[in-house]
């Protein structure tokens, strides 16, 4: 990765755990061997896959349009760059994290009832261990964020309750909550509840002290002169957004993208812990952002690979995945 603006450090509690790897100023990886037993990990979904990598690996580094792209858990990831820059490595983080809804539910999907199962990571393992992961990867999350960074997080009902409690736990400041309305939602099957046709986006910044970024003026024109309100109206991701296969949270790229527009400047290093099908990545080359993303899921990050290599001149390189 780049090198890191100077800013000055702020104290986020404990110091992270040390790992037997080295992140390099290019954002490559150096292995070395451990002098003493790795400290536990905290709590994290599990993967679909049993071969995730650790240390994490860089499976594509485009240097020129500013894009590292890890395989691998974020937790582990965010502790070696919180460790290398502690002053703040991050201008903006867009955060969709698992919602734990996977738990036997039903949904409609080309027209058939279809169970809501996304994967293992989606699972829920209760309230109070669901809890701790978000305050885990929202701890590694702010302290990897500039003084001034804001963090973009999104969820339904199931976990956005749990999000917003952490952040105030934490210290982040809450800036607003976003309504995604659907105008085109699954039909309610049930009939038992009204139909789930809105998410939740919390936009916060790092700490009560934080001068954050916000680019009113570009919302208000993009919302034809007027001032830009709390509830946004987008489709869900249609066929050209998964051309290359479907990752069952996806957002749409419109989505993103305005968060990055109304938050970031051109130049600035944006970070997805939770990559997906590479949306963020998408939504930051285009608007001459730069990004960091990682993500857990093989089939997912190749979703994200090959939609990324139609967007960008960067060199296709899964490293066998």
């Amino acid at each position: 990765m780049p090198p890191a603006d100077p800013a000055p450090s702020a104290d986020l509690g404990q110091p992270c755990a040390t790992t037997p790897w080295i992140l390099q100023e290019d954002g490559t990886i150096y292995t070395v061997e451990p002098q003493l037993p790795s400290p536990p990990q905290p709590p994290a979904p599990h993967s679909s896959s049993s071969a995730i990598p650790s240390p994490p690996r860089l499976v594509l580094r485009d240097d020129t349009r500013g894009l590292w792209i890890y395989h691998g858990n974020c937790l582990e990831l965010l502790d070696a760059i919180a460790a290398k820059y502690p002053e703040g490595r991050f201008d903006c983080i867009f955060a969709d994290p698992p919602y734990f809804l996977s738990n036997g539910g039903i949904t409609c999907h080309a027209g058939r009832m279809v169970k809501v199962d996304k994967g293992d990571w989606d699972k829920s393992r209760g309230p109070e261990l669901n809890h701790e992961f978000n305050l885990e990867w929202l701890r590694r999350c702010q302290r990897v964020l500039k003084p001034n960074g804001t963090l973009w997080v999104t969820g339904t009902l199931h976990v956005i309750f749990s999000i917003g409690f952490a952040m105030q736990q934490l210290g982040f400041k809450l800036l607003n909550d976003i309504t995604w309305e659907k105008p085109n939602p699954p039909p309610n099957l049930s009939c038992r509840y009204f139909t789930h046709s809105t998410e939740t986006v919390l936009w916060a910044a790092k700490n009560e002290c934080s001068k954050h970024t916000f680019n009113y003026a570009l919302m208000r024109q993009l919302n034809g002169g007027k001032q830009m309100k709390t509830v946004w109206t987008m489709p869900a991701p249609g066929r050209d957004e998964k051309t290359f296969g479907k990752h069952p949270t996806q957002k749409p790229l419109a989505l993103v993208e305005r968060c990055l527009l109304a938050s970031t400047q051109p130049g600035d290093l944006v970070l997805d812990p939770f990559l997906g099908s590479g949306t963020t990545a998408v939504a930051a080359m285009k608007n001459e952002r730069k990004c960091v993303g990682i993500e857990l899921e093989p089939h997912h990050l190749s979703i994200c690979i090959d939609r990324i290599t139609r967007v960008s001149a960067a060199t296709k390189d899964l490293f066998g995945i």
